[in-house]
């Protein structure tokens, strides 16, 4: 049998540059992270070759012996894990497991409500360029413009009025804490149903560092990966009476067949999760991220809400006198991964937004701790100051460079 040298040398060699740029820079991407070997190895094993559709017990394809007990064992994995009545973890990723809640309980041209994208809501909250936005009335809240944080008054105001079937609370770059019974009052108040997509933030709830929507939401959606630190899937965790509708919206409404090999990846993943080292680690996250704000806002940085309470921020850097996007190819070049991200009531077009926005998930995963953050604090703060300095980039990039060599990345320890 040929390896993938062999057979397509371009792709393991593209394969093997993006091993060592993963090992070599010190990535800030919120949704990115590193994952476990066993992780790795589930998600290219030989259950990619089997065809499943339908659910564990009640399948349309004979053969499935072990794969039931698989996906059996990642549902039960999750309930325990979340306390959740019903999981279904077939959704391919946070995107379809949203829009097939949107299935299981509206109807095209039903009112959603979310928070507006440029606020730090997802594409599948409502956002007009996504097909939430085109298919249904979509409404959106927004941050308030002095604190950078979310008004509840002013969402129920909003709710009351535009009577949504779907509330929803979620984010991908809002940095903190959601006030999960504040919105199963305003969901209950206006009669909608309550989503959280808790994406973001999946693995600091597992590990205890972040409250949990399971007892307020009526259905909950996340991905798999992000600081779940599991492979590229999704999970819908809802109440029992919910778990009809989502599994026949799921399969067959919106996918044909699951994947299984992320079916045992996530179960790996979730068995990782369930552990007390898994605890620490998710401590150590929300630790990190405050000890990079603290730094940062320390040199003179302008970061929406002021702080963090989970694993991400997001930079205004209008005072810095530097684009987002400036700042962010920058900042690659000097071994620092992250994204350019508008910022709430940003003046500036998407692809060339004001801001950036930073994660401690996956630097975390490498062991990084507060005395390292302050130093990639220290970073960001010189190249932002001079961003067109090639020769500071290559200095700090081979600073980056020593320091990681010091904390191997999980999955990669064979190229250290």
């Amino acid at each position: 049998m040929n390896s993938l040298q062999q057979q397509d040398p371009e792709i393991f060699n593209l394969i093997k540059q993006e091993e060592i740029r993963q090992k070599d820079k010190i990535r800030l991407i919120a949704s990115e992270n590193y994952v476990s070997g066993a992780v790795m190895e589930a998600t290219g094993s030989v259950l990619t070759n089997k065809y499943s559709e339908g659910y564990p017990g009640k399948r349309y394809y004979e053969g499935q012996q072990y794969i039931d007990q698989v996906e059996a064992l990642a549902i039960q994995r999750a309930k325990d894990l979340f306390g959740a009545e019903h999981v279904n973890v077939q959704p391919y990723s946070g995107s379809p497991a949203n829009l097939a809640v949107y299935l299981a309980f509206v109807s095209p041209g039903d009112t959603i409500l979310g928070m507006a994208l440029p606020h730090g809501g997802h594409l599948t909250h409502g956002a007009k360029v996504s097909i939430s936005g085109k298919y249904f009335n979509a409404e959106s809240y927004s941050l308030d413009q002095e604190t950078g944080r979310l008004n509840y008054d002013a969402i129920r105001e909003k709710a009351l009025a535009c009577k949504p079937k779907i509330l929803i609370a979620g984010h991908s770059a809002y940095s903190r804490v959601l006030d999960f019974p504040k919105f199963r009052e305003i969901a209950d108040a206006c009669g909608a149903l309550l989503l959280v997509d808790m994406a973001h933030f999946a693995g600091l709830v597992a590990g205890g560092a972040h409250p949990s929507p399971i007892p307020y939401a009526d259905v909950v959606t996340t991905t798999t990966h992000k600081s779940l630190r599991g492979p590229r899937g999704a999970m819908i965790l809802c109440k029992q009476e919910h778990a009809a509708a989502i599994d026949k919206a799921v399969f067959p409404g919106l996918q044909g067949g699951p994947h299984n090999n992320t079916t045992a990846a996530i179960a790996v993943a979730l068995k990782e999760a369930s552990t007390p080292a898994f605890k620490q680690y998710a401590a150590q996250i929300v630790k990190n991220a405050q000890a990079l704000a603290a730094t940062l806002i320390a040199k003179g940085f302008s970061l929406v809400t002021g702080g963090t309470d989970n694993h991400l921020m997001l930079i205004d850097l209008t005072n810095k006198g530097v684009t987002g996007k400036i700042a962010a190819k920058a900042l690659d070049a000097a071994g620092i991964v992250l994204n350019y991200n508008a910022v709430p009531y940003d003046v500036r077009k998407p692809f060339d937004p004001s801001g950036i926005r930073l994660g401690s998930a996956a630097v975390t995963s490498r062991g990084f701790q507060e005395p390292q953050m302050v130093q990639i604090g220290q970073w960001i703060d010189a190249i932002v100051a001079d961003p067109a300095n090639t020769a500071l980039q290559g200095e700090i990039a081979a600073a980056v460079q020593k320091l990681c060599a010091g904390f191997p990345a999980p999955g990669l320890e064979h190229l250290q």
